[in-house]
């Protein structure tokens, strides 16, 4: 391999980029391997083979044009994963409707933003899970639902909807139930095959608000082209055949599970398996044991909880082969875990945001161990990736770090209706500015330190609280931490870390700064040091150091340096 002088890498062109649409992949696919099996969702018994799932899907989206939706028109779905969930994600592209995936963590105010930024025509929701009743939400932003006839929706606080599709049994008044949605569709219906002919693989299919931790989130608008490419070359690094059985317990909503998961099986007739419809590290490894599943996706704090489960050495997990590690940086010992006591020989690290449609670089069962857990493997094939100085835009030689940009196929349509956001993200030669911290090595493997925001500066050293967490990570009581800069009057920014202890483990803060003693530079030691149970979180398994830096501020009574 020809050694890197800058930070630019380019991928593959080896495998030409797929040039059709969602729908036209798929039926191929269908065509292919009719009697495979598509989908298997534990938590409901439902299990659809390819041809089964064709079927449905073209149910579902002629039942979708009976309710008077038209390709370009925006749909929510609100709700953990499922097989309706599967069933609208084929079933919109096939229709040339646009999917709008929404958070089950959203509440009113944020569902009532959600369907307004991108005006949705209908929802499907789910109705209850664990204390939330997503029925009594809908209600409260739409009470006309209570005088509506189903599909007549009239609501001020949500112009643009009209149409509420619940996924329970019981009849609630103003909405449509799912069962009864399916049985207005024809599989066989005509406008389907004219719809297709029209629809361009450039079309946005999708729209995924970004968590962003300030502002309102932005609707990262994807086409057909996007999700689709990405879908099958993350496959294509994992390898996936038709006899692969994938065990999905990322949230569909979120890229991780709709791209790297349904889309990754989808593109290579593999089978989807689907666990529960939320995270449980238990459901996880029956699931694993009792469809013999091949591979497993999840963020790092999943993995911790399967491999720290009471019951975890029950468990067959010898079917496993491969996967993918992503969300948020993979720790070193957690990924060495999940190789040797999971039989994850060949697992692989993605890397990417939901801008990206997302993975931009991935390792791949090949890439040597030492760098798949020390890096997130090389660029995506047909995508390029450079790392640039933050303030001048220049690229910077390898082994620097500067900020991740990416340019290729995966590069989202725009923000939704948001010409300034996207400008300010997508630069005028087309990079995507990830805002991501990285360091390309001379092979061209990358590696993520942080985020610009991230970077602490203490006392005029950069610090990276990544590179801390791994040193932490080493210590045999550490299941987890988690870094963060706090404000400090006299060096600027000072270090805490929040830990958390493996079962009957013991350690204390003296015990935390011996280990560090001699083997990190003084600046490095954290100042404050914090023993949790958990870490603030978002449902997508990404730590929010943001609330961990605000309530240190609260808990030390610390004040911002108004003056930097």
């Amino acid at each position: 391999m020809a050694q890197l002088v800058t930070s630019y890498g380019q991928g593959s062109r080896e495998t030409p980029l797929i040039e059709q649409t969602i729908g036209e992949f798929f039926d191929a696919m269908a065509s292919r391997f009719p009697d495979n099996e598509a989908l298997v969702s534990c938590h409901q018994q439902i299990r659809y083979t390819y041809r089964q799932l064709q079927e449905e899907s073209n149910r579902l989206a002629s039942a979708l044009l009976e309710t008077g939706l038209r390709p370009g028109d925006r749909i929510g779905i609100w709700s953990h994963n499922n097989a309706q969930w599967l069933l609208t994600q084929i079933a919109t592209a096939k229709a040339g409707l646009i999917l709008v995936n929404i958070n089950p963590a959203y509440r009113l105010a944020e569902l009532e933003y959600a369907l307004n930024k991108v005006g949705c025509k209908s929802l499907i929701t789910m109705t209850t899970f664990k204390t939330s009743n997503y029925i009594e939400m809908v209600q409260a932003i739409a009470p006309e639902l209570a005088s509506s006839k189903p599909g007549a929706l009239n609501a001020a606080k949500v112009p643009a909807l009209k149409t509420v599709i619940q996924l329970g049994d019981d009849h609630v008044a103003g909405m449509l139930r799912f069962a009864d949605l399916m049985a207005m569709g024809n599989p066989e219906d005509a406008r389907l095959p004219d719809i297709a002919k029209k629809l361009d693989n450039t079309d946005p299919i999708n729209i995924q608000f970004t968590s962003g931790t300030t502002g309102f989130p932005k609707g990262a608008t994807l086409t057909h082209r996007n999700v689709l490419n990405n879908g099958f070359f993350i496959g294509e690094a994992m390898r996936l055949t038709p006899q692969d059985r994938l065990c999905i317990p990322v949230p569909l909503y979120h890229c991780f599970g709709m791209v790297l998961g349904n889309l990754a099986c989808l593109t290579h007739g593999s089978t989807i398996v689907y666990p529960n419809e939320a995270f449980d590290p238990l459901s996880v490894l029956q699931a694993v044991q009792q469809e013999r599943c091949t591979g497993l996706h999840g963020v790092p704090t999943m993995f911790i909880a399967e491999l720290d489960h009471p019951r975890f050495k029950e468990f067959d997990l010898s079917t496993l082969r491969t996967g993918i590690m992503a969300g948020s940086p993979c720790p070193i010992e957690v990924m060495k875990r999940v190789v040797s006591d999971m039989n994850m020989r060949e697992v692989t690290i993605a890397y990417g945001m939901t801008e990206t449609s997302p993975v931009s670089c991935q390792s791949t069962v090949d890439t040597p161990l030492e760098k798949r857990v020390s890096t997130v493997g090389l660029t995506q094939p047909h995508l390029e990736v450079k790392i640039v100085n933050p303030d001048t835009g220049e690229t910077v030689p390898v082994g620097t770090s500067g900020e991740l940009c990416t340019r290729g196929y995966s590069v989202m349509h725009g923000y939704w209706e948001d010409p300034q956001k996207t400008a300010e993200a997508i630069d005028a030669e087309g990079w995507m500015h990830t805002g991501d911290l990285a360091v390309m090595d001379a092979e061209g493997y990358v590696n993520i330190s942080g985020r610009i925001k991230d970077m602490v500066i203490r006392g005029g050293e950069n610090i990276y609280p990544r590179e801390i967490e791994e040193f932490l990570y080493r210590h045999p009581a550490v299941q987890d931490v988690q870094v963060v800069g706090v404000p400090d009057k006299k060096y600027g920014e000072e270090l805490c870390a929040w830990i958390i202890l493996r079962a009957g483990a013991e350690l204390d803060e003296d015990g935390v700064r011996e280990f560090c003693r001699g083997q990190i530079a003084h600046y490095k030691v954290p100042r404050y040091i914090r023993f949790v149970t958990a870490f603030p979180m978002t449902v997508t398994g990404k730590v929010q150091k943001f609330r961990m830096r605000e309530q240190m501020k609260e808990e030390l009574k610390l004040e911002e340096d108004k003056t930097a």
